[in-house]
């Protein structure tokens, strides 16, 4: 299987939380911490990342990278 990582630009997240419905692996999830804006931001939650960018497809706001190791 696939490896993967993303990186969200915690700044710009509204913590819709759109991103995690298409997650197959569970990876992100809404973090307790706030950005400058006062959202909660989401971040990754384990490692199980398949780098498939469901998420980075789904994202309103486009604040998703998505990293896949070949």
């Amino acid at each position: 299987m696939a490896k993967g990582t993303i990186v969200i630009d915690t700044e710009k997240c509204k913590g819709c939380a759109v991103c995690t419905t298409g997650c197959p692996a569970n990876v992100i999830a809404l973090s307790k911490k706030v950005n400058s804006k006062g959202y909660n931001y989401l971040e990754m939650q384990n490692d199980a990342c398949i780098g498939c960018a469901n998420c980075a497809i789904l994202c309103p706001d486009g604040v998703i990278t998505v990293y896949r190791e070949k």
